[in-house]
């Protein structure tokens, strides 16, 4: 609505609108999306709000971003910070939940499992305390564990091979499916499941509706479908793979197609409907379109099935006045858990300790033996990072986990930016080196606290807070429906801009607050006690200070310590030059205890000086005179291309736009002529990912070869074929590896030193 919005209005067309509304891309779907056009005026509350939202992220963006980069920059130099009126807030929940680890302190504590003999076979049960009762402000206290071995161990020596009674308690439980899917819910299934980030699932999401039309639109906040879709759902099972017919048979045959508030409910639907598939069969799917293409129709049979059903049996073994407890549960019946298989039913039974599928049989009034009592000494765990799943949910939540399905479709108007941009705004983050992946973890960098630290400093609340960020998304809602007008909200969003540079301007780098680090490596010039600030890291005894921030990357306190005790850290990534260029190198101290950038970079003419490789081992035979390859500074070099008496000029980086090279891979490159495909490669033209061999020219130089990928049945072929050469040689000329490395001078610089204002 808002791309032909900003289209309609730039031509100045004052011809009649309609809108062509379409829910899936099917012919059945576009002939009765012709045939019931809609008018301008029943899409003016969604045209308002694209608009205010658009216009409102720019105004925070584009105000806070040149407010704190100034801020930062106040001291030379230029600190380019980053500020979104949807991103910021979404950092902070990061920032929030790094900082409840980093200040954890883990607290011992002893549990007890006992092992029980009866006349049916052995179970287990944990020790309980009957009279617990949670104490406020202590999240880790339960009624299963002691806080000292003492008392445990007189508890284990109090029942040891004492007799116990049991008393048990059965009753029936059920569970319902799952929702449909929604785009969020979707994308935290597949990165649970697969690993496939949020915005992966949404491109293979959109795939499938485009491209395969077997899906319907994924940028949908609806887990509901609409109330006339009965007759419609009844299609789609008879349209679906042999693989899902035996389900779709039996909904049929049961009838489970009805009228469901759960399922069909006008009242849950927004602009679009629950993503489910459209009946129309898959050709030629990719593996991981055909995963997402699975997930969808799986949980589209399931939510038709009844619940499952369950057993659960409560047992309490009393042994000298103390009780354990056991439980059990028994999957009765499937229901919609057969949609899933064996596997799905053996996920969902409880796998909490005391507790197993089914339990041995006790007989009324039987006595049990104990047979044998552990004590189990544990610590608490801090609470862990967010992955993509987890932080989609906080997100939905504006800053809350909100696991209820229920609760969460409650909130979805509440939450931080909307289903189709929450993944671009995780790898905006991303991309902005304000987190981190670590495997399937995000972790927040120096950069982004610092930046939470700078706005809480400045009592900038609303670029900090989910819940106030939330509320905005809440009143865009009711625009939407008609209910508040752009003018109001508007007025609320200059506001905010105006305070964010306000603040800004009233507050020098010195005088932030905030809680700020004690670094437990002594000053290099005195041996004093070096601390942070928001700007610095300073010594407290001498005049020995150093910016935490260099060419416009920001230093870790890891990393300080490191070259504070050894003189030198790196390779560093993520430096950038004045023209913006990102570079990598180590940082050493200079004479005077400064830091300064270390580029591995060989002296030339006089001043080179031989250089000692006995202690290596060759990676292997330079490609351009043959001699012997190996390690050196930042690079792996010839080793007649170093030394007073160079003769070659053969050298690559260690590190080739962001991408590490690692030693196996230079092995390859100089004995086979190509790495393996590397995966981790950044354009520094325009900072996107991509992947590439490395390999090896007739002249002896590294450049880049792409893959090359089979075209489809029915694509057009490319005019000409390029040769792996000339793709490499094209390669080399647009993002220059090795050269991205090498541009830095050779000698040793110094990092940015304080100006006066």
């Amino acid at each position: 609505e808002l791309i032909f919005n900003f289209i309609a209005q730039h031509s100045g067309t004052t011809k009649p609108m309609q809108r062509l509304w379409l829910q899936s891309m099917t012919a059945t779907a576009i002939r009765d999306g012709f045939a019931h056009l809609r008018a301008a005026r029943d899409v003016e509350g969604l045209r308002n709000a694209a608009v205010c939202r658009a216009e409102s992220d720019w105004l925070i963006g584009i105000n806070g971003t040149r407010a704190m980069t100034a801020f930062n920059s106040k001291t030379g130099g230029f600190h380019l910070t980053t500020v979104g009126r949807v991103q910021t807030p979404t950092l902070a929940i990061v920032v929030e939940r790094e900082d409840r680890i980093r200040k954890f302190k883990s607290r011992d504590y002893w549990e007890l499992e006992a092992r029980f003999g009866c006349k049916a076979g052995e179970y287990t049960g944990r020790w309980l305390d009957e009279k617990f009762k949670k104490p406020e402000g202590d999240e880790h206290a339960n009624a299963h564990r002691l806080w000292n071995a003492a008392a445990a161990e007189a508890i284990r020596a109090k029942c040891a091979g004492q007799p116990g009674t049991v008393t048990e308690e059965a009753k029936p439980s059920s569970q319902l499916s799952p929702l449909l899917f929604d785009l969020t819910s979707l994308q935290r299934e597949a990165n649970g499941r697969f690993g496939f980030s949020a915005r992966v699932t949404l491109q293979i999401a959109q795939a499938l509706y485009e491209k395969h039309k077997v899906l319907t639109y994924p940028r949908t906040d609806a887990r509901a479908l609409p109330e006339d879709y009965i007759s419609t759902v009844s299609d789609v099972m008879r349209g679906l793979p042999d693989e899902y017919a035996p389900f779709a048979n039996e909904i049929t045959k049961q009838g489970w197609i009805r009228p469901n508030k759960r399922i069909f409910n006008n009242a849950k639907i927004s602009d679009h409907f629950a993503i489910i598939p459209t009946g129309s069969l898959p050709k030629t799917l990719s593996e991981a379109e055909q995963k997402i293409y699975d997930l969808v129709t799986r949980r589209f049979l399931a939510v038709f099935y009844p619940a499952a059903e369950y057993q659960i049996t409560t047992r309490m073994t009393r042994v000298a006045g103390e009780v354990f407890k056991t439980e059990g549960k028994v999957l009765v019946n499937a229901g919609w858990l057969a949609v899933y298989g064996k596997e799905a039913a053996n996920d969902e039974k409880d796998t909490k300790e005391g507790s197993a599928p089914q339990l041995v049989a006790v007989q009324a009034n039987e006595t049990v033996s104990t047979n044998d009592i552990l004590v189990k000494a544990l610590q608490t765990k801090p609470p862990a990072r967010f992955n993509e799943a987890t932080l989609l949910s906080a997100m939905e939540g504006a800053g809350k986990m909100v696991d209820d399905e229920e609760m969460r479709a409650a909130m979805a108007d509440r939450g931080l930016g909307t289903p189709a941009t929450r993944a671009q705004i995780i790898e905006g983050l991303i991309a902005e080196q304000y987190i981190h992946r670590d495997g399937r973890e995000l972790i927040p960098s120096a950069k982004a606290f610092s930046l939470i630290t700078l706005l809480k400093g400045l009592g900038v609340n609303a670029l900090t807070s989910p819940e106030l960020t939330g509320g905005w998304e809440h009143k865009l809602s009711l625009m939407e429906r008609g209910e508040l007008s752009r003018e109001a909200f508007m007025h609320e969003i200059a506001e905010m801009a105006r305070e964010v540079v306000e603040r800004a301007k009233s507050f020098d780098s010195d005088t932030v607050p905030g809680e700020f680090a004690t670094l437990a490596v002594p000053c290099p010039k005195c041996g004093g006690l070096v601390k942070e600030n928001y700007k610095k890291f300073a010594c407290q005894a001498c005049d020995w200070s150093m910016w935490k921030i260099v060419a416009g990357r920001q230093f870790e306190i890891p990393e300080i310590e490191t070259l504070l005790r050894e003189g030198k850290v790196g390779p560093l990534l993520g430096f950038r030059n004045k023209m913006g260029r990102l570079f990598n190198a180590d940082i050493v101290f200079n004479e005077d205890k400064q830091p300064t950038f270390d580029f591995g970079q060989p002296k030339e003419g006089e001043e080179a000086e031989a250089v000692d490789f006995s202690a290596q081992e060759a990676i292997g035979s330079c490609p351009k005179c043959q001699s012997r390859v190996f390690e050196h500074g930042m690079a792996y070099v010839c080793e007649k291309s170093v030394g007073p008496d160079k003769s070659c000029d053969f050298r690559s980086g260690k590190i080739i736009l962001q991408q590490p090279i690692e030693r196996e891979q230079m092995l390859k490159l100089l004995t086979e002529g190509k790495t393996e495909l590397l995966k981790g490669f950044v354009s520094a033209r325009t900072r996107r990912k991509f992947s590439a061999y490395l390999v090896r020219g007739k002249d002896g130089k590294v450049g880049f070869e792409f893959e090359v990928k089979t075209p489809k049945a029915g694509a057009a072929k490319p005019a000409a074929a390029k040769t792996a050469a000339a793709k490499a040689e094209s390669a080399k000329a647009e993002e220059a590896p090795a050269e991205e490395v090498k541009k830095p001078a050779a000698r040793k610089r110094a990092a940015p030193k304080k100006k006066t204002a």
